[in-house]
Protein backbone atom coordinates (compact mmCIF):
# COMPACT_ATOMS: atom_id res chain seq x y z
CA UNK A 1 0.00 0.00 0.00
CA UNK A 2 1.32 3.53 -0.68
CA UNK A 3 2.33 5.66 2.34
CA UNK A 4 -0.51 8.26 3.35
CA UNK A 5 1.05 10.34 5.82
CA UNK A 6 4.26 10.19 7.29
CA UNK A 7 6.05 7.54 8.64
CA UNK A 8 5.72 6.27 11.94
CA UNK A 9 8.00 4.70 14.32
CA UNK A 10 8.16 0.58 14.90
CA UNK A 11 4.87 0.10 16.71
CA UNK A 12 5.69 -1.35 20.26
CA UNK A 13 5.26 -4.81 20.41
CA UNK A 14 2.38 -4.83 23.08
CA UNK A 15 1.08 -3.58 25.70
CA UNK A 16 2.11 -3.78 29.69
CA UNK A 17 1.65 -7.54 30.91
CA UNK A 18 1.66 -8.73 26.79
CA UNK A 19 4.21 -10.81 25.55
CA UNK A 20 6.09 -9.41 22.69
CA UNK A 21 5.87 -10.37 19.48
CA UNK A 22 8.02 -12.67 17.09
CA UNK A 23 10.95 -10.51 15.59
CA UNK A 24 9.32 -10.83 11.65
CA UNK A 25 6.28 -8.88 13.46
CA UNK A 26 8.51 -6.05 14.32
CA UNK A 27 9.79 -5.56 10.70
CA UNK A 28 10.19 -1.91 10.30
CA UNK A 29 8.73 -1.82 6.92
CA UNK A 30 5.79 -3.38 8.08
CA UNK A 31 5.64 -1.05 11.21
CA UNK A 32 6.24 2.28 9.76
CA UNK A 33 3.74 2.44 6.90
CA UNK A 34 0.35 3.41 7.42
CA UNK A 35 -3.14 4.19 6.42
CA UNK A 36 -5.03 6.96 5.69
CA UNK A 37 -8.49 8.18 5.99
CA UNK A 38 -9.71 6.90 2.92
CA UNK A 39 -7.57 3.11 2.92
CA UNK A 40 -9.49 3.11 6.29
CA UNK A 41 -12.83 3.67 5.08
CA UNK A 42 -12.51 1.24 2.07
CA UNK A 43 -11.18 -1.59 4.81
CA UNK A 44 -14.49 -0.41 6.88
CA UNK A 45 -16.65 -0.59 3.97
CA UNK A 46 -15.23 -4.42 3.21
CA UNK A 47 -15.45 -5.98 6.50
CA UNK A 48 -19.05 -4.48 6.75
CA UNK A 49 -20.23 -5.75 3.28
CA UNK A 50 -20.84 -8.98 5.16
CA UNK A 51 -23.49 -8.02 7.63
CA UNK A 52 -24.78 -5.34 4.97
CA UNK A 53 -25.49 -8.81 2.16
CA UNK A 54 -27.42 -10.49 5.18
CA UNK A 55 -29.08 -7.91 6.82
CA UNK A 56 -29.92 -5.26 3.84
CA UNK A 57 -31.90 -8.51 2.74
CA UNK A 58 -33.99 -9.12 5.74
CA UNK A 59 -36.77 -7.05 5.05
CA UNK A 60 -37.36 -8.70 1.47
CA UNK A 61 -37.53 -12.10 2.95
CA UNK A 62 -41.57 -12.48 2.93
CA UNK A 63 -41.96 -10.69 -0.51
CA UNK A 64 -39.48 -13.07 -1.81
CA UNK A 65 -41.83 -15.89 -0.80
CA UNK A 66 -44.60 -14.37 -2.49
CA UNK A 67 -42.66 -13.60 -5.31
CA UNK A 68 -40.87 -16.74 -6.04
CA UNK A 69 -44.00 -18.78 -4.73
CA UNK A 70 -41.72 -20.79 -2.91
CA UNK A 71 -41.65 -22.26 0.94
CA UNK A 72 -40.70 -19.79 3.60
CA UNK A 73 -38.05 -22.33 4.47
CA UNK A 74 -36.91 -22.69 1.03
CA UNK A 75 -36.20 -18.81 0.96
CA UNK A 76 -34.34 -18.85 4.43
CA UNK A 77 -31.79 -20.95 2.99
CA UNK A 78 -30.89 -18.12 0.16
CA UNK A 79 -29.59 -16.78 4.15
CA UNK A 80 -27.89 -20.40 4.88
CA UNK A 81 -25.91 -20.42 1.81
CA UNK A 82 -24.71 -16.56 1.99
CA UNK A 83 -23.63 -17.37 5.70
CA UNK A 84 -22.36 -20.39 4.35
CA UNK A 85 -20.58 -19.30 1.95
CA UNK A 86 -18.61 -16.66 3.62
CA UNK A 87 -17.34 -19.12 5.88
CA UNK A 88 -16.15 -21.17 3.73
CA UNK A 89 -14.78 -18.50 1.12
CA UNK A 90 -12.32 -17.32 3.75
CA UNK A 91 -10.51 -20.41 4.03
CA UNK A 92 -9.90 -20.49 0.36
CA UNK A 93 -9.47 -16.75 -0.09
CA UNK A 94 -7.05 -16.25 2.88
CA UNK A 95 -4.35 -18.98 2.27
CA UNK A 96 -4.48 -17.06 -1.57
CA UNK A 97 -3.53 -14.00 -0.55
CA UNK A 98 -0.60 -15.60 1.31
CA UNK A 99 0.55 -16.64 -2.07
CA UNK A 100 -0.11 -14.35 -4.31
CA UNK A 101 -0.52 -10.93 -1.97
CA UNK A 102 -3.93 -9.15 -1.33
CA UNK A 103 -4.59 -6.95 -3.96
CA UNK A 104 -5.27 -9.53 -6.74
CA UNK A 105 -7.40 -12.15 -4.60
CA UNK A 106 -9.01 -8.99 -3.57
CA UNK A 107 -10.27 -7.60 -6.70
CA UNK A 108 -10.90 -10.94 -8.13
CA UNK A 109 -13.47 -11.86 -5.34
CA UNK A 110 -15.01 -8.26 -5.36
CA UNK A 111 -16.17 -8.53 -9.07
CA UNK A 112 -17.38 -11.87 -8.53
CA UNK A 113 -19.11 -10.55 -5.71
CA UNK A 114 -20.66 -7.83 -8.22
CA UNK A 115 -21.60 -10.38 -10.46
CA UNK A 116 -23.34 -12.97 -8.71
CA UNK A 117 -24.93 -10.10 -7.30
CA UNK A 118 -26.47 -8.75 -10.55
CA UNK A 119 -27.68 -12.58 -11.18
CA UNK A 120 -29.61 -12.78 -7.59
CA UNK A 121 -31.53 -9.76 -8.72
CA UNK A 122 -32.41 -11.35 -12.39
CA UNK A 123 -32.81 -14.80 -10.28
CA UNK A 124 -36.06 -16.63 -11.84
CA UNK A 125 -36.35 -19.63 -8.98
CA UNK A 126 -35.55 -19.66 -5.38
CA UNK A 127 -33.01 -22.85 -6.20
CA UNK A 128 -30.86 -20.20 -8.68
CA UNK A 129 -31.31 -17.40 -6.08
CA UNK A 130 -29.86 -19.89 -3.13
CA UNK A 131 -27.11 -21.00 -5.76
CA UNK A 132 -26.39 -17.86 -6.55
CA UNK A 133 -26.56 -16.47 -3.11
CA UNK A 134 -24.00 -18.82 -1.84
CA UNK A 135 -21.66 -17.63 -4.67
CA UNK A 136 -22.39 -14.19 -3.51
CA UNK A 137 -20.67 -15.16 -0.19
CA UNK A 138 -18.06 -17.61 -1.01
CA UNK A 139 -16.49 -14.05 -2.70
CA UNK A 140 -17.92 -11.32 -0.34
CA UNK A 141 -15.27 -13.77 1.90
CA UNK A 142 -12.75 -11.79 -0.30
CA UNK A 143 -13.12 -8.54 2.02
CA UNK A 144 -13.57 -9.14 4.86
CA UNK A 145 -10.45 -11.76 5.41
CA UNK A 146 -8.03 -9.78 3.05
CA UNK A 147 -9.07 -6.58 5.09
CA UNK A 148 -8.08 -8.19 8.44
CA UNK A 149 -4.83 -9.76 5.88
CA UNK A 150 -4.12 -6.16 5.38
CA UNK A 151 -4.20 -4.65 9.05
CA UNK A 152 -2.09 -7.09 9.82
CA UNK A 153 1.17 -6.46 6.75
CA UNK A 154 0.07 -2.48 8.03
CA UNK A 155 0.67 -2.77 12.10
CA UNK A 156 1.63 -4.68 14.86
CA UNK A 157 1.00 -4.91 18.63
CA UNK A 158 -1.04 -1.98 19.95
CA UNK A 159 -1.71 -0.50 16.86
CA UNK A 160 -3.33 -3.07 15.30
CA UNK A 161 -5.83 -3.49 18.00
CA UNK A 162 -6.33 0.52 17.87
CA UNK A 163 -6.68 -0.12 14.39
CA UNK A 164 -9.39 -2.91 14.44
CA UNK A 165 -11.76 -0.65 17.06
CA UNK A 166 -11.63 1.79 14.30
CA UNK A 167 -12.78 -0.83 11.90
CA UNK A 168 -15.46 -1.72 14.33
CA UNK A 169 -16.88 1.87 14.42
CA UNK A 170 -17.43 1.62 10.40
CA UNK A 171 -18.38 -2.11 10.05
CA UNK A 172 -20.75 -1.84 13.16
CA UNK A 173 -22.30 0.94 11.79
CA UNK A 174 -23.59 -1.45 8.80
CA UNK A 175 -25.99 -3.64 11.30
CA UNK A 176 -27.92 -0.10 12.55
CA UNK A 177 -28.50 0.86 9.21
CA UNK A 178 -28.42 -2.38 6.79
CA UNK A 179 -32.52 -3.46 7.85
CA UNK A 180 -33.27 0.57 7.52
CA UNK A 181 -31.58 0.97 3.77
CA UNK A 182 -33.38 -2.43 2.91
CA UNK A 183 -36.58 -1.20 4.32
CA UNK A 184 -36.32 2.16 2.34
CA UNK A 185 -35.34 0.02 -1.31
CA UNK A 186 -38.54 -1.65 -0.55
CA UNK A 187 -40.38 1.48 -0.33
CA UNK A 188 -39.64 2.34 -4.37
CA UNK A 189 -38.94 -0.89 -5.84
CA UNK A 190 -39.49 -4.95 -5.21
CA UNK A 191 -37.04 -7.50 -3.61
CA UNK A 192 -34.84 -7.09 -6.56
CA UNK A 193 -34.08 -3.56 -5.94
CA UNK A 194 -32.34 -4.82 -2.80
CA UNK A 195 -29.35 -6.75 -4.68
CA UNK A 196 -29.28 -4.01 -7.56
CA UNK A 197 -28.52 -1.64 -4.52
CA UNK A 198 -25.62 -4.14 -3.28
CA UNK A 199 -24.14 -4.26 -6.31
CA UNK A 200 -23.90 -1.10 -6.61
CA UNK A 201 -22.41 -1.01 -3.60
CA UNK A 202 -19.82 -3.64 -4.28
CA UNK A 203 -18.73 -1.81 -7.31
CA UNK A 204 -18.06 0.99 -6.09
CA UNK A 205 -15.97 -0.50 -3.63
CA UNK A 206 -14.29 -2.63 -6.16
CA UNK A 207 -13.43 0.52 -7.85
CA UNK A 208 -11.89 2.48 -5.00
CA UNK A 209 -9.84 -0.79 -4.02
CA UNK A 210 -8.41 -0.97 -7.68
CA UNK A 211 -8.01 3.02 -7.04
CA UNK A 212 -7.08 3.08 -3.92
CA UNK A 213 -5.47 -0.09 -2.04
CA UNK A 214 -1.88 -0.79 -2.83
CA UNK A 215 -0.06 -4.31 -2.66
CA UNK A 216 0.45 -4.33 0.90
CA UNK A 217 2.25 -8.04 1.31
CA UNK A 218 5.77 -7.90 -0.79
CA UNK A 219 6.70 -11.06 -2.49
CA UNK A 220 9.51 -12.07 -0.14
CA UNK A 221 7.28 -12.43 2.20
CA UNK A 222 4.68 -14.71 0.69
CA UNK A 223 4.07 -18.25 1.25
CA UNK A 224 5.46 -20.60 -1.78
CA UNK A 225 3.61 -24.01 -2.88
CA UNK A 226 -0.06 -25.14 -3.72
CA UNK A 227 -2.68 -26.32 -1.43
CA UNK A 228 -0.74 -29.47 0.19
CA UNK A 229 1.52 -25.98 2.04
CA UNK A 230 -1.94 -24.10 2.88
CA UNK A 231 -3.25 -27.13 4.49
CA UNK A 232 -0.27 -27.79 6.43
CA UNK A 233 0.51 -23.56 7.50
CA UNK A 234 -3.27 -23.77 8.81
CA UNK A 235 -2.11 -26.80 10.75
CA UNK A 236 0.71 -25.25 12.26
CA UNK A 237 -1.82 -22.42 13.19
CA UNK A 238 -4.15 -24.40 14.65
CA UNK A 239 -1.82 -26.50 16.38
CA UNK A 240 0.10 -23.17 18.13
CA UNK A 241 -2.22 -23.17 21.60
CA UNK A 242 -2.32 -19.84 21.99
CA UNK A 243 -3.68 -18.67 18.30
CA UNK A 244 -5.81 -21.86 18.65
CA UNK A 245 -7.08 -19.85 22.21
CA UNK A 246 -7.86 -16.62 21.17
CA UNK A 247 -9.93 -18.20 17.68
CA UNK A 248 -11.73 -20.72 20.01
CA UNK A 249 -12.71 -17.27 22.38
CA UNK A 250 -13.30 -14.68 19.73
CA UNK A 251 -15.34 -17.62 18.19
CA UNK A 252 -17.51 -18.64 21.03
CA UNK A 253 -17.81 -14.54 21.63
CA UNK A 254 -19.21 -14.49 18.15
CA UNK A 255 -21.89 -17.39 18.72
CA UNK A 256 -23.30 -15.31 21.99
CA UNK A 257 -23.40 -12.32 19.00
CA UNK A 258 -25.03 -14.62 16.82
CA UNK A 259 -27.67 -16.07 19.15
CA UNK A 260 -28.37 -12.33 20.27
CA UNK A 261 -29.28 -11.30 16.28
CA UNK A 262 -31.51 -14.80 16.15
CA UNK A 263 -33.65 -14.52 19.31
CA UNK A 264 -34.38 -11.13 19.77
CA UNK A 265 -36.71 -10.14 17.42
CA UNK A 266 -39.23 -13.09 19.12
CA UNK A 267 -37.63 -12.54 22.72
CA UNK A 268 -38.56 -8.52 22.28
CA UNK A 269 -41.80 -8.54 20.01
CA UNK A 270 -43.54 -11.65 21.12
CA UNK A 271 -42.42 -12.36 24.60
CA UNK A 272 -41.89 -8.48 26.12
CA UNK A 273 -44.42 -7.14 23.35
CA UNK A 274 -42.34 -4.38 21.82
CA UNK A 275 -43.66 -3.01 19.09
CA UNK A 276 -41.29 -3.27 15.74
CA UNK A 277 -40.24 0.27 16.22
CA UNK A 278 -39.37 -0.18 19.23
CA UNK A 279 -36.97 -3.56 18.87
CA UNK A 280 -35.34 -1.22 15.74
CA UNK A 281 -34.64 1.17 18.22
CA UNK A 282 -33.02 -1.22 20.55
CA UNK A 283 -31.39 -2.92 18.35
CA UNK A 284 -29.53 0.14 16.53
CA UNK A 285 -29.19 1.12 20.48
CA UNK A 286 -27.08 -1.91 21.35
CA UNK A 287 -24.99 -1.60 18.42
CA UNK A 288 -24.43 1.40 19.19
CA UNK A 289 -23.13 0.63 22.63
CA UNK A 290 -20.84 -1.77 20.82
CA UNK A 291 -19.52 1.06 18.32
CA UNK A 292 -18.56 3.33 21.49
CA UNK A 293 -17.28 0.75 23.91
CA UNK A 294 -14.80 -0.38 21.13
CA UNK A 295 -13.54 3.29 20.38
CA UNK A 296 -13.16 3.45 24.29
CA UNK A 297 -10.80 0.40 23.83
CA UNK A 298 -9.44 1.64 21.13
CA UNK A 299 -8.87 5.60 21.89
CA UNK A 300 -8.46 5.17 26.12
CA UNK A 301 -7.18 1.24 26.94
CA UNK A 302 -5.06 0.13 24.30
CA UNK A 303 -1.20 1.06 25.23
CA UNK A 304 -2.86 1.89 28.81
CA UNK A 305 -3.95 -1.87 30.00
CA UNK A 306 -2.81 -4.85 28.43
CA UNK A 307 -5.28 -6.79 25.38
CA UNK A 308 -5.04 -9.25 27.84
CA UNK A 309 -6.84 -7.38 30.55
CA UNK A 310 -9.31 -5.80 28.19
CA UNK A 311 -10.17 -8.85 26.49
CA UNK A 312 -11.17 -10.94 29.49
CA UNK A 313 -12.67 -7.64 31.66
CA UNK A 314 -15.29 -8.45 28.19
CA UNK A 315 -15.53 -11.67 28.38
CA UNK A 316 -16.20 -11.40 32.21
CA UNK A 317 -19.12 -8.95 31.57
CA UNK A 318 -20.47 -10.70 28.86
CA UNK A 319 -20.86 -13.88 31.14
CA UNK A 320 -22.36 -11.71 33.86
CA UNK A 321 -25.12 -10.24 31.23
CA UNK A 322 -25.68 -13.66 30.15
CA UNK A 323 -26.29 -15.20 33.71
CA UNK A 324 -28.86 -12.19 34.24
CA UNK A 325 -30.74 -12.84 31.15
CA UNK A 326 -30.84 -16.80 31.90
CA UNK A 327 -32.17 -15.73 36.01
CA UNK A 328 -34.87 -13.03 34.43
CA UNK A 329 -35.97 -15.88 31.48
CA UNK A 330 -36.39 -18.70 33.90
CA UNK A 331 -38.10 -16.23 36.20
CA UNK A 332 -35.89 -16.18 39.49
CA UNK A 333 -36.70 -12.38 39.93
CA UNK A 334 -40.34 -12.75 39.45
CA UNK A 335 -42.17 -11.26 36.36
CA UNK A 336 -40.01 -8.67 34.68
CA UNK A 337 -40.43 -6.60 32.06
CA UNK A 338 -38.85 -5.43 28.78
CA UNK A 339 -36.54 -2.48 30.44
CA UNK A 340 -34.33 -5.00 32.94
CA UNK A 341 -34.26 -7.74 29.40
CA UNK A 342 -33.36 -5.03 27.65
CA UNK A 343 -30.91 -3.28 30.14
CA UNK A 344 -28.78 -6.95 29.81
CA UNK A 345 -28.54 -7.33 26.18
CA UNK A 346 -27.19 -3.81 25.66
CA UNK A 347 -24.61 -4.72 28.41
CA UNK A 348 -23.63 -8.13 26.28
CA UNK A 349 -23.84 -6.29 23.31
CA UNK A 350 -21.29 -3.35 24.00
CA UNK A 351 -19.00 -5.60 25.76
CA UNK A 352 -18.47 -7.02 22.22
CA UNK A 353 -16.48 -4.00 21.83
CA UNK A 354 -13.78 -5.14 24.03
CA UNK A 355 -13.44 -9.17 22.88
CA UNK A 356 -13.76 -9.00 19.22
CA UNK A 357 -10.80 -6.55 18.16
CA UNK A 358 -8.75 -7.98 21.21
CA UNK A 359 -9.20 -11.42 20.44
CA UNK A 360 -8.27 -10.55 16.44
CA UNK A 361 -5.19 -8.56 17.41
CA UNK A 362 -3.66 -11.16 19.68
CA UNK A 363 -4.70 -13.97 17.22
CA UNK A 364 -2.97 -12.01 14.44
CA UNK A 365 -0.04 -10.96 16.15
CA UNK A 366 0.94 -14.60 16.80
CA UNK A 367 1.11 -15.07 12.55
CA UNK A 368 3.00 -12.41 10.66
CA UNK A 369 4.24 -15.14 8.15
CA UNK A 370 0.59 -16.54 7.60
CA UNK A 371 -2.45 -13.25 8.01
CA UNK A 372 -3.93 -14.19 5.40
CA UNK A 373 -4.34 -17.94 6.82
CA UNK A 374 -4.85 -17.05 9.99
CA UNK A 375 -7.46 -14.42 9.12
CA UNK A 376 -8.51 -16.98 7.18
CA UNK A 377 -9.28 -19.34 10.40
CA UNK A 378 -10.73 -16.60 12.72
CA UNK A 379 -13.36 -15.30 10.23
CA UNK A 380 -14.39 -19.17 9.66
CA UNK A 381 -14.11 -20.04 13.19
CA UNK A 382 -16.43 -17.60 13.86
CA UNK A 383 -19.29 -17.99 11.13
CA UNK A 384 -19.13 -22.05 12.09
CA UNK A 385 -19.65 -21.56 15.25
CA UNK A 386 -22.25 -18.68 14.89
CA UNK A 387 -24.18 -20.79 12.36
CA UNK A 388 -24.10 -23.90 14.82
CA UNK A 389 -25.71 -21.56 17.54
CA UNK A 390 -28.01 -19.47 15.77
CA UNK A 391 -30.62 -22.50 15.65
CA UNK A 392 -30.54 -23.67 19.07
CA UNK A 393 -31.95 -20.11 19.93
CA UNK A 394 -35.10 -21.57 18.90
CA UNK A 395 -35.13 -25.09 19.96
CA UNK A 396 -38.37 -24.69 22.65
CA UNK A 397 -40.16 -22.06 20.07
CA UNK A 398 -41.02 -18.38 20.17
CA UNK A 399 -42.74 -17.89 23.55
CA UNK A 400 -39.24 -18.67 25.71
CA UNK A 401 -35.96 -16.56 26.00
CA UNK A 402 -34.73 -19.12 28.06
CA UNK A 403 -32.74 -21.44 25.11
CA UNK A 404 -31.42 -18.07 23.99
CA UNK A 405 -30.13 -17.74 27.67
CA UNK A 406 -28.47 -20.79 27.75
CA UNK A 407 -26.82 -20.64 24.21
CA UNK A 408 -25.37 -17.41 25.69
CA UNK A 409 -24.00 -18.41 28.80
CA UNK A 410 -22.92 -21.82 27.17
CA UNK A 411 -20.73 -19.96 24.47
CA UNK A 412 -19.91 -17.64 27.02
CA UNK A 413 -18.10 -19.99 29.54
CA UNK A 414 -16.40 -21.69 26.61
CA UNK A 415 -14.88 -18.47 25.68
CA UNK A 416 -13.82 -18.09 29.19
CA UNK A 417 -12.64 -21.46 29.08
CA UNK A 418 -10.59 -21.57 25.79
CA UNK A 419 -8.73 -17.88 27.12
CA UNK A 420 -7.78 -19.31 30.79
CA UNK A 421 -7.51 -22.72 29.27
CA UNK A 422 -5.50 -22.19 26.21
CA UNK A 423 -4.14 -18.32 26.05
CA UNK A 424 -2.80 -18.60 29.75
CA UNK A 425 -2.56 -14.61 29.73
CA UNK A 426 -0.76 -14.44 32.90
CA UNK A 427 2.64 -16.46 31.14
CA UNK A 428 5.18 -15.53 29.22
CA UNK A 429 4.85 -17.16 25.87
CA UNK A 430 7.49 -18.12 23.17
CA UNK A 431 6.92 -16.47 19.44
CA UNK A 432 5.56 -18.75 16.70
CA UNK A 433 7.83 -19.91 14.36
CA UNK A 434 7.18 -19.19 10.63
Amino acid sequence: MSERGPSAAPAQGGTPGSPSPSPAAAVPLTAARRTGLLVTFVLGGLTALPPLSMDMYLPALPEVTDALHSPAATVQLTLTACLAGMALGQLVIGPMSDKWGRRRPLLAGMVLYVLATAVCALAPTAELLIGFRLVQGLAGAAGVVIARAVVRDLYDGVEMARFFSTLMLISGAAPIVAPLIGGQVLRLADWRGVFVVLAVVGLALTVVVWRSLGETLPPERRQTGGVGSALRTMRGLLGDRVFAGYTLTGGFAFAVLFSYISASPFVVQEIYGASPQAFSLLFGLNSVGLIVVGQINGKLLVGRVSLDKALGAGIATITVASVALLLMSTGAFGEVGLVPVAAALFVLMSAMGLVLPNTNAQALMRTPHAAGSASALLGTSSFLVGAVASPLVGIAGEHTAVPMALVQLSCSLLAVGCFLGMCRPWRPREPLAA
